[in-house]
């Protein structure tokens, strides 16, 4: 799936580690899927597993030397690797188990190139760190399988991701844990008169609306959570955003890092602003 005739780049590693996982997550879709319980509602199914293997197949052949964190082995390789990989095989495994296609397979060396596959529309969105874009028909035969405003819009190539407002869609996620309640809880932002007037709320509960946001297909989202830089959820979808120049910081405004709690990446400052306000309570109508 790497077809550089020399060594392959961290970027080309990157994609076709996410391509291998996305051909196995849509080849098991519509199955009977044997469940792994992880406890508090949370579970793996056998597709996240056959994915995960698919994807550290990839990773080894290509740089044997790296460490790979997955979310489902979680890490693997040498102790003292300097390189990590971050992989979250099947982003929206509920949705993936109910029969919905709003998943993802996340790909991502930490600090480098990063890797966002949707497994359904044959969209690969792809970052090296400094610019990210998006390549239609990345899959032999997508065609069959494409939906929504990609189906057959552009042959395998690939285009610079642009992140716009235009949409007013802010996609907000609404899955436990909550760590910032009470203080901060995204459902209360739904309700919030501000936001409301201002945007159209949606749930999609994967990161793949991180990548949206990257392709101006979203205005933003917003994720409570700890420190989500390294996390095999949103790395590769942090990546992305950041290289296409979206603004991104946690949901007190300060940057994703170790100290960070949660994310909010939005198209451009003036979104980002008006959000920040939003969720500190300013802005609130009396």
């Amino acid at each position: 799936m790497i077809d550089s005739p020399a060594s392959p780049t961290d970027t080309e590693v990157a994609a076709a580690a996410a391509l291998a996982g996305a051909e196995v997550v849509r080849a098991r879709y519509g199955r009977r899927h044997s469940r792994i319980d992880k406890g508090a509602g949370d579970f793996a199914t056998d597709a996240d597993v056959a994915a995960e293997e698919a994807i550290l197949d990839i990773i080894r052949t290509a740089r044997p030397g790296d460490a790979v964190h997955g979310e489902e082995g979680g890490r693997r390789g040498a102790v003292d690797a300097v390189r990590e990989w971050l992989v979250d095989p099947l982003c929206g495994t509920l949705n993936y188990a109910t029969g919905s296609q709003l998943v993802a397979v996340n790909v991502a060396l930490r600090n480098g190139p990063a890797a966002v596959a949707d497994p359904f529309s044959g969209e690969l969105f792809l970052t090296d760190g400094e610019t990210a874009w998006g390549r239609y028909g990345a899959y032999g035969d997508a065609d069959e399988h494409a939906s929504g405003p990609v189906a057959g819009r552009r042959p395998l190539g690939g285009e610079q991701l642009a992140p716009t407002a235009d949409t007013r869609l802010v996609d907000v996620n609404l899955d436990p844990p909550f760590p910032g309640a009470p203080a901060f809880r995204a459902v209360d932002l739904l309700a919030h008169p501000g936001f409301v007037e201002r945007f159209r709320p949606r749930v999609v509960s994967t990161t793949l609306a991180l990548a949206w946001v990257a392709a101006g297909r979203r205005a933003a989202y917003v994720t409570d959570g700890g420190d989500l830089s390294g996390s095999v959820h949103f790395a590769a979808g942090i990546a992305l955003c950041r290289a296409a120049g979206c603004v991104v910081t946690g949901i007190d405004g300060a940057p994703v890092g170790p100290e960070g709690r949660g994310l909010v990446v939005a198209a451009d400052a003036g979104t980002h602003g008006l959000l920040m306000s939003l969720i500190r309570g300013r802005g609130r109508r009396a």
